[in-house]
């Protein structure tokens, strides 16, 4: 019996949020002899490689990865803490690894991750030489934190989450949890990598989402122009669709670049809401690294049969970006 992994790919469609960079297709509706894999393919054909030169990075918000701790006092059916077992710990990490090696990524971007501990029990699972980690780490009870997993070295760490926030009614907020930036060696080239988890539509704060997406702006375009050499890049779960306030102003000025612009929304969807699938899983690049990201490359991918990707109620999101030496 062949063991498959569902990946949805899609061709690159037109958009009116950004131009198309040289070299993109904006042909919509279209799809080339293997851009759309489904169950029927195995899975060591179902996501090829990167080219050489490039670098995969893969994102996953893998849906409450607890402890066998209860922090919170409230542990029990039905309540936010899941807590786990020590063999349902080792089995969803086992099986995020498991997942990150069938996609060839080269660096992970998670969110809701409890601590330390477990972001390692994933990074130590995955092949070859020791993998670089780090966790954004709010210090709450029960937190869902955001991390990063790398197979290249990570030189700088920075967190923001004390940065003051300013809503669009002009108060003030921070973010929902840690923006994590997290500077890696790549081959002796400089990428920045930024993970971000904004609030949430549960008991909805649209006004601090909105706070959260300017913010995020005003970092990493501060960052990326400290860096114009550097690859320079936010993704993670931002909890809200294109052409949202806070994806608007995310994009405010043109300095950064969604990487899925030019494909139809119905194709980029990582989560359902309320009946709906919805794209609020992204990848955005600075504007200079444009012609970097490698056409086609974003995918969305989950399990056979399921709207997640490695049990998670969230589908994974892939994009390639070349420009690395060998």
């Amino acid at each position: 019996m062949r063991r498959v992994l569902l990946a949805t790919l899609a061709l690159l469609g037109c958009s009116s949020e950004v131009p198309t960079p040289a070299g993109v297709s904006r042909d919509v509706g279209t799809v080339d002899d293997g851009a759309v894999f489904d169950s029927a393919v195995e899975e060591d054909a179902a996501v090829a490689p990167p080219a050489a030169g490039a670098v995969r990075f893969a994102a996953l918000n893998v849906r409450r990865l607890f402890d066998a701790t209860c922090d919170s006092g409230a542990c029990g059916a039905g309540d936010y803490e899941e807590v786990a077992s020590a063999a349902q710990i080792d089995q969803r990490t086992a099986r995020f690894a498991e997942t990150f090696v069938r996609l060839r990524a080269d660096v992970i971007l998670v969110e809701e991750v409890e601590t330390a501990a477990l972001l390692d029990a994933i990074a130590d699972r995955m092949p070859g030489t020791r993998w670089s980690r780090a966790l954004g780490e709010t210090g709450g009870a029960a937190s869902v934190d955001v991390g990063v997993i790398a197979r290249f070295p990570i030189t700088e760490t920075r967190r923001h989450r004390d940065r003051l926030l300013v809503r669009p009614d002009g108060t003030t907020t921070t973010f929902a949890r840690e923006l994590l930036e997290v500077h890696l060696d790549v081959r002796g080239a400089e990428v920045v990598v930024f993970v971000a988890h904004f609030r949430s539509k549960a008991n909805d704060d649209p006004g601090r989402r909105w706070a959260e997406a300017n913010g995020a702006r005003e970092i990493v375009t501060e960052v990326a122009s400290a860096h114009p050499d550097a690859l320079v890049l936010l993704g993670g779960d931002l909890n809200d669709v294109p052409g949202s306030p806070p994806l608007l102003v995310l994009q405010e000025g043109d300095a950064l670049v969604r990487v899925s612009a030019w494909l139809p929304d119905p194709l980029i969807g990582t989560f359902t809401f309320e009946g709906q699938l919805q794209a609020i899983d992204h990848f955005y690049i600075a504007r200079a690294n444009v012609a970097r990201y490698v056409p086609r490359s974003f995918k969305t991918a989950r399990d056979p049969g399921g709207r997640g990707l490695a049990g998670s109620d969230h589908a994974g999101t892939v994009a390639d970006f070349a420009g690395f030496p060998n």
